[in-house]
């Protein structure tokens, strides 16, 4: 990945780990809280930014920090259709 390709994810992923802060610790959040909050501007940019930041969940996943569900219910990468949500990882 091209070092702004890099920036870029680590800011999405720094985006996920300080919005679940901020929430109660069995609190999810949506991928597009994530977006919304990145994205500069008030148009809807945002959604441009939809599959980034699944991916840096994805990658906060591999890295044991976070869980993706969907229903409630834990979801593998590849098992994952339709909305998702992201939620600290249960320990």
């Amino acid at each position: 990945m091209a070092e702004t390709g890099r920036q870029d994810a680590q800011r999405l992923e720094r985006a996920i780990v300080d919005l679940l802060e901020r929430r109660a610790e069995t609190a999810s959040i949506c991928p597009s809280d994530v977006a919304r909050v990145v994205h500069e501007g008030d148009d809807d940019g945002w959604r441009e930014l939809m599959e980034p930041v699944r991916r840096a969940a994805w990658h906060l996943v591999a890295e044991g920090e976070v869980e993706v569900t969907q229903g409630g219910e834990v979801v593998a990468e590849g098992e994952a259709r339709g909305p998702i949500r992201i939620r600290r990882a249960r320990r």
